[in-house]
């Protein structure tokens, strides 16, 4: 059986699709991918989060360190994910990215939003590690 999400963490989901959401329906689809993250870390900060922004995220394999394995979109409070995008219907591969940033960083849970879908809920991906 597996371990219930800290509250923390469900907060932290709360908030960002919270903020996400009224993004989304402000601005709607279409926009640069940069556009959307820029103005959710600005938000997410003003809530009182510490929000880091294109994150280098160092990862080591088989003796060999790579300090900029993957950029991360949104690290929020140094315990979760978000993976933004902007394309026109999320493909598996999406989901399968963030789950492989969970792993490296060793975090619990992960969102990953799709603004290029036309309602957020249908760009929308939960990612537990």
């Amino acid at each position: 059986m597996f371990a219930p999400i800290p509250l923390k963490l469900e907060s932290i989901a709360t908030d960002v699709l919270a903020a996400a959401y009224r993004l989304h329906v402000e601005l709607g689809p279409g926009l640069l991918e940069s556009v959307y993250e820029a103005i959710l870390a600005r938000d997410l900060a003003r809530s009182g989060y510490v929000v880091e922004r294109q994150k280098p995220i160092a990862i080591e394999y088989d003796g060999l360190r790579f300090e900029e394995g993957f950029r991360a979109d949104l690290v929020i409070d140094d315990c979760f994910l978000v993976e933004l995008k902007s394309v026109e219907q999320l493909g598996p591969i999406h989901g399968k990215q963030l789950l492989t940033y969970l792993k490296l960083r060793k975090f619990r849970l992960g969102l990953l939003l799709n603004f290029g879908a036309a309602l957020l809920k249908d760009g929308l991906k939960r990612v537990v590690n």
